[in-house]
């Protein structure tokens, strides 16, 4: 089969198209003719080396997230058949024309939804439904702040917490306003500008947000939590900002009963994994199949074209999911 291949590590030009061996499904997997995969900043820090050549019992080829058509299953699997459509997150190998992928990790494609527009849904939207909902239990009335909303998963987290009635503040830079306006935030800050503490006070009337999801770090968390309302979840999710000591006041913590949670896929065990993507099929998979959400697609790219792909996120990447096509 063709797929995306690098011999050392670098820059983009090292990827390369090359023929790979096919994958051979394990007894609880699927076998996916891949139609398009997701392009994903963790990609990027394959390809550079950032995580050696440790592929955890997965495939050494790049790529995280597949929508395909479901052409072989294992043995132990019995309630998904070939020719269904699937979409599903994959710890490597989805820049190929096959992917073996966990059955518990993939879900069916809703009707309606291309298999281009689902290969942008799983790791952002999965992720977003964890940190939002999940963990931060937003829900209909109450106020929520996505930081990095522009970004695949912080755009996913304002169309989510809109979907569920909840109002929406976001973070941004000004480029995007408009952008993140259109999935449903009621005011977007730019954040380096403007003050979001002040913006979230007198969006609120002094009275804060229920829920913040942040994926910066750095000076931010303090912020965070005086932006929260008493009883309110900080819910950190990544480190944009490149720093992980901070300070933050305990004091208030206390006083508000607020709560500090950190999440990350990447360091889940493959059990919690497949309970993430359960939660996401019960509770979002509706909202696409009747059009409350929708995946954010930038860019397509063929797949000879990887190398022009990551190019393209590297210099800034849009707006929207950039995608593979690997039919095309």
């Amino acid at each position: 089969m063709k797929a995306i291949a690098f011999d050392d590590f670098g820059k983009a030009e090292v990827l390369r198209l090359a023929e790979a061996p096919m994958p051979q499904p394990r007894p609880g997997d699927l076998l996916v003719k891949v139609k398009a995969a997701g392009v994903n900043r963790a990609d990027l820090l394959q390809r550079q080396g950032y995580y050696g050549r440790q592929n955890y019992g997965e495939s050494d080829l790049l790529g995280l997230e597949v929508a395909g058509e479901v052409v072989a299953v294992g043995s132990d699997v019995a309630d998904i058949l070939p020719g269904e459509r699937v979409m599903a997150i994959v710890g490597g190998g989805a820049y190929a024309e096959y992917a073996r992928v966990d059955r518990g990790m993939a879900v069916r494609v809703p009707d309606g939804l291309d298999l281009i527009g689902a290969a942008a849904v799983m790791e952002s939207f999965v992720t977003a439904w964890e940190a939002v909902v999940h963990l931060g239990g937003a829900a209909k009335g109450l106020a929520v702040l996505v930081h990095a909303a522009a970004g695949g998963i912080g755009s996913a987290g304002v169309e989510i917490a809109h979907a569920l009635s909840a109002r929406v503040f976001a973070t941004a830079n000004a480029e995007r306003r408009i952008d993140v306006l259109g999935l449903g935030a009621e005011a977007v800050f730019d954040y380096r500008l403007e003050d979001f503490e002040q913006g979230v006070r007198d969006a609120t009337g002094g009275s804060g947000v229920d829920v913040i999801v942040d994926f910066v770090g750095g000076d931010y968390p303090a912020r965070n939590l005086r932006s929260l309302a008493p009883g309110g979840r900080l819910v950190q999710v990544g480190l944009l900002g490149g720093q992980d000591d901070t300070v933050i006041p305990l004091a208030l913590l206390l006083h508000n009963h607020l709560r500090l949670i950190g999440t990350v896929m990447k360091s889940r065990s493959a059990v919690e994994k497949r309970a993430m993507v359960q939660r996401f099929a019960q509770g979002a998979l509706p909202m696409f199949a009747d059009g409350r959400l929708k995946p954010l697609v930038g860019k397509v790219f063929p797949l000879s074209e990887a190398a022009d792909a990551h190019r393209y996120m590297e210099a800034g990447g849009g707006f929207g999911k950039i995608v593979l096509d690997v039919a095309a």
